[in-house]
């Protein structure tokens, strides 16, 4: 049966510099029944008002995967990495046995829009490192793009867990057709317009999880973007 999440249902946090909804338990949102979804553990969907960010803090042992929609994000890290990341790009981070970094929004004027999300990896105590990497809207535009996954395959950046993420774009009669293999099962988020999936019209910020073995049938009559995590 499908498990669907409803973007209204969803944590929110907001302060002065901050917007932020949270499909996962998170920092003040803590729901028991939203923990994650196997290896997948957050989906922070952000909105960072110019001139602001997170300070310098801390993590470990989690894959944190950074996906910006507009805007631009600069981040720092204790590797002495320093980059600013666009739309369309995604920056995979290992955190490992610890690093610490920030994320601001340097514009006077513009809002940086992104989802940040954290994977738990197969591996504890790896060493930190960093990678990021940009994707065309052509490579996306009605089909699946593989973003990241465990092997690096297809210029995708590298993630320590059997996952595959995949950013698919659609618009008027592009259909993406997806088969979930047995043992493995999928989260969709999507991310920006609206989608239909299996006939269920989903929005911006919804999701939908299918058990393996699921055929999935996407489309769009607008401008829709969305995720698709392909777990084991």
């Amino acid at each position: 049966m499908p498990i669907l999440r409803k973007a209204s249902d969803r944590g929110h946090v907001q302060i002065d510099w901050l917007n932020s909804y949270h499909t996962f338990s998170f920092g003040s949102y803590q729901d028991p029944d939203w923990m994650g979804f196997q290896s997948l553990r957050v989906i922070n969907d952000d909105v960072i008002a110019p001139a602001s960010g997170f300070g310098t803090h801390g993590h470990r042992d989690m894959e944190i995967i950074t996906y910006v929609l507009s805007g631009a994000l600069e981040h720092k890290d204790s590797l002495g990495t320093g980059a600013v990341i666009y739309p369309g790009e995604v920056q995979r981070m290992t955190a490992g046995t610890g690093i610490t970094h920030s994320e601001f929004n340097n514009s006077p004027r513009d809002a940086v829009h992104l989802l940040q999300i954290w994977i738990i990896p197969d591996t504890l105590g790896l060493t930190p490192s960093y990678e990021q990497k940009a994707f065309s809207a052509a490579e996306k535009q009605g089909k699946l793009r593989l973003v990241a996954s465990r092997d690096g395959r297809d210029g995708s950046v590298t993630v320590n867990q059997d996952l595959n993420l995949y950013i698919g774009l659609l618009t008027g009669d592009e259909q993406i057709s997806y088969h979930v293999e047995h043992k493995r099962s999928v989260w969709l988020h999507v991310v920006q317009g609206e989608l239909t999936i299996n006939e269920q019209i989903l929005t911006a910020g919804d999701a939908i999880a299918y058990p393996g073995g699921s055929q999935l049938e996407l489309s769009s009559s607008s401008n829709g973007e969305i995720l698709l995590f392909d777990l084991a």
